[in-house]
């Protein structure tokens, strides 16, 4: 394993770690980055995900700057941020013209690089800077969820076809442009050469971490992109299974972990669950310790003690009952947080319940890794779809490319009696991979324009993305301003979205759900997001749902008792910084899949 990580003389080595959300890949990138530095490698750890916590996991201000890391001398860090990139990707494209072009080409120049994306060009820009500088033996990225990163990776293609063209596109004009193409190129190709480049999937022994592993190592496979290695996180020590509750869950966990040897043939280690986080740079050189050397140190650092005030912390649930029933007209409850707290899950037993309920009901992924169909254990597609076993209940999936062939009819349609110019200026834009992201959006939209269902409910993608689709449309505006459509369609669109934008807003009609586990880094990432929506959007968060709680009734050993008196600390932390009810869920004995398990899942969550 080691040759996959390690540099070779006088060569830099890039090791990528990602896989679906919450599994530990920021805890094991940062291991490895630490490890590499004491090594004597000078080291880099760049991460793209827009809801960054290698600040939290060091203990330390990060931010957008390359950063030293106390206590590991060689070892450097970085948050990169999208909005910050975006404008320095901006000024980049802009400023060379400046004296060349008047005033208004230049505003007009600047409009059309707040097309939606920019971000993302933008972050892969600055992502790639990290590829071409030869300063440093080993650049570790920490990458966002699946989902996007293949997004991500996936792009330059896009830019390719749009800079063949020629002339002014939304990312840039193509003459200030051709110089990135072939950086972009060069990139691509670093990904693709398994000397240069480590690809390292992390994943916990849970089936819908398994499929997703599977189907994001296929997407990079089609781009020429093979994985060298996964790393099993969170596995459950033997020693810690001392009763039926516990034995239940390890043995689910070893029928996972022969599941994951025969599916995937490359290099594989196991990193067990620990009894308290892991942070701090002496905890994340144990980690590396036993991955890349097999010693096992003792890592049990037991949390502080709590004075009771946790036990108090109770669920609210006729105050949650309220937050989830319509009030006025229909009811629009949106579950988010980090990936991999449970936001599908709770989405799923929720939906369920309310159907239950006698209230006709929609749930709808936006999540690019979504695994709706292995909760419900029935297919989930484009269309709303009658989920089986319950009554008034529909489930649908966003499909990216359906939706952008929706998307791209309807604005054709709306340009075909414009003249020929103006008809193959919209046909250029919507080539562009700006559209995709407003196909996207639109199609969201859409789904508060129906008239069938008492609650609507949304399983969105992790945090940092759904902030970004929300913010979304502000760019979105931009970009179909310019002239290039009907002044109806864009008008169209911005009282769409200012309707949507005002009934999210609305405590009588939206409800937005945190979901998070008793741990800082989740906690704090929702609380960061929330006040985020709140000063960006003006949507308030409603109610926050602590999953995983570990039942009193079993776990009754040093091990479960150190996370205890953990999760207890956090708890009760919590309500102080969010001022929202709380929903209380236990931890499962098994993942709860199928319409029986759901149910029961949800009178655990509504009924006490």
């Amino acid at each position: 394993m080691n040759s996959l990580i390690e540099p070779e003389k006088g060569k830099t080595k890039f090791i990528f770690f990602s896989g679906k959300g919450g599994v530990g890949k920021s805890t094991m990138s940062c291991a490895t980055a630490v490890w590499l530095a004491r090594k004597g490698y000078k080291t880099l750890i760049v991460t793209t995900d827009p809801a960054p916590n290698l600040g939290d996991i060091f203990g330390q201000a990060i931010g957008h700057k390359i950063t030293p890391i106390r206590d590991v001398p060689g070892l450097f860090a970085t948050e990169i941020n999208p909005d910050i990139a975006s404008q320095e990707y901006r000024d980049r494209m802009v400023s060379p013209l400046k004296g060349i072009l008047d005033q208004k080409q230049l505003d007009a120049m600047t409009e059309q690089l707040k097309s939606p994306c920019v971000d993302e060009v933008a972050a892969f820009d600055s992502f790639i800077e990290f590829m071409d500088d030869p300063q440093y033996d080993a650049v570790v990225f920490d990458t966002a969820p699946t989902g996007h990163t293949i997004r991500l990776l996936e792009l330059p293609s896009g830019w390719s076809t749009e800079l063949d063209k020629g002339g002014s596109t939304c990312i840039g004009p193509s003459s200030s442009l051709q110089g990135a193409k072939v950086k972009y190129k060069k990139a691509i190709g670093y990904l693709q050469d398994g000397k240069k480049t480590s690809f390292i999937f992390v994943l916990k022994p849970e089936r819908s971490s398994i499929l997703e592993t599977n189907r994001s190592m296929e997407e990079l496979s089609k781009l020429g992109i093979k994985t060298n290695s996964l790393i099993i996180n969170g596995v459950l020590p033997a020693s810690a299974a001392t009763d039926a509750f516990f034995r239940k869950k390890k043995e689910g966990e070893d029928k996972m972990l022969e599941e994951i040897k025969d599916e995937f043939v490359l290099n594989k280690m196991q990193y067990p669950l620990q009894a308290t986080e892991i942070n701090g740079v002496d905890a994340l050189a144990s980690v590396a310790s036993l991955l890349y050397e097999g010693q096992e140190e003792n890592m049990s650092m037991a949390p502080e003690e709590v004075d009771g005030t946790s036990a108090s912390v109770k669920s609210d649930l006729g105050a949650v009952r309220e937050l989830m029933r319509p009030a006025n007209g229909t009811r629009y409850i949106f579950f988010t947080g980090k990936g991999g707290v449970g936001k599908s899950t709770l989405a799923c037993a929720t939906s369920v319940h309310l159907a239950d309920q006698g209230l006709r009901t929609l749930i709808v992924t936006t999540d690019p890794a979504s695994h709706l169909q292995e909760i419900f254990g029935q297919e989930v597609g484009p269309e709303p779809t009658p989920v089986a076993g319950v009554t008034g209940l529909d489930a649908v999936r966003i499909d990216q490319r359906k939706a952008l062939e929706e998307y791209r009819k309807r604005i054709l349609d709306s340009v075909k009696d414009q003249p020929e110019d103006i008809r193959k200026s919209v046909e250029e834009d919507l080539s562009s991979p700006c559209a995709e992201e407003m196909s996207a959006f639109e199609k969201f939209m859409s789904y508060f324009e129906l008239r069938d269902y008492q609650v609507v409910i949304f399983d969105t993608a992790p945090t940092g993305h759904t902030l970004r689709l929300l913010e979304l449309p502000s760019d979105w505006k931009g970009f179909i301003d310019l002239g290039t459509l009907a002044k109806n369609t864009s008008e169209a669109t911005r009282n769409k979205y200012a309707s949507v934008i005002e009934t999210m807003r609305s405590g009588d009609k939206s409800t937005f759900v945190f979901v998070v586990y008793p741990e800082y880094t989740p906690i704090i990432e929702a609380w960061r997001a929330s006040e985020e929506l709140s000063k960006q959007v003006g949507i308030h968060t409603a109610l926050v749902a602590v999953n995983y709680i570990l039942p009193k009734e079993y776990g009754h050993n040093s091990f479960f008792e150190s996370r205890r008196r953990q999760q207890e600390k956090y708890l009760a932390e919590i309500e102080p910084r969010f001022h929202t009810p709380l929903l209380l869920v236990p931890l499962l004995d098994q993942a709860p899949e199928g319409v029986d398990n759901l149910r029961s899942l949800a009178a655990k969550m509504f009924e006490g």
